[in-house]
């Protein structure tokens, strides 16, 4: 990882490097990265760069944003989780969300406003026999439980980012309580 001031105001990271080709990231937090340039490429390395990062960064996850900014109308995600990642339950207010499985198994539950299991879809990538998209168009409770020792997925959803739009299901753990997120996972249906 080398460090560039050159091309932006903000530090620039040289994450990847294929053949000659860079791809020039911002790095908004440990596992959150940004582009550095308009043309987004990513390939085979870029993706197992972004394997590692997830399987070492302290909120289990790394998240390659392929919007330049979290203010963009539309925002598109590549998005990897290890198979020991919580993703506290939550929803998005005034926001539809897709996501389509390129790698690995999950299951997405979707929950009522209770707390009480919706369903739980099984997801493959395409050609494994399970669901490889879904999309939410309603602002609906929901969860990945990763089945594999890693999932990766393409997300796209309504920008601009702004934290008030999720909304963390109360009766969920917070991410720090890992006696209370082992209870909740081991209560969710399995596959």
């Amino acid at each position: 990882v080398v460090q560039d001031d050159r091309l932006h105001r903000r530090p620039q990271l040289h994450l990847f490097r294929v053949n000659d080709r860079h791809m020039i990231i911002r790095m908004e937090s440990p596992e959150v990265f940004y582009p550095g340039q308009e043309t987004v490429v990513v390939g085979s390395a870029e993706i197992e760069q972004l394997k590692r990062v997830a399987l070492t960064s302290p909120k289990k996850r790394a998240r390659l944003c392929t919007h330049q900014s979290p203010v963009d109308d539309l925002h598109e995600m590549l998005i990897v989780l290890p198979h020991d990642a919580y993703v506290r339950p939550h929803r998005h207010l005034g926001k539809a969300e897709s996501l389509s499985i390129l790698e690995g198994e999950a299951d997405i539950v979707l929950f009522n406003d209770d707390g009480t299991v919706r369903t739980a879809i099984q997801m493959g990538p395409h050609g494994s026999g399970k669901s490889f998209y879904y999309r939410l168009s309603q602002p609906v409770y929901h969860t990945v439980i990763v089945r594999s020792q890693l999932v990766l997925f393409h997300e796209v959803t309504e920008g601009p980012f702004r934290r008030e739009q999720t909304e963390y299901a109360t009766w969920s753990p917070d991410e720090c309580d890992q006696p209370r997120i082992d209870q909740f996972l081991n209560s969710l249906p399995s596959e």
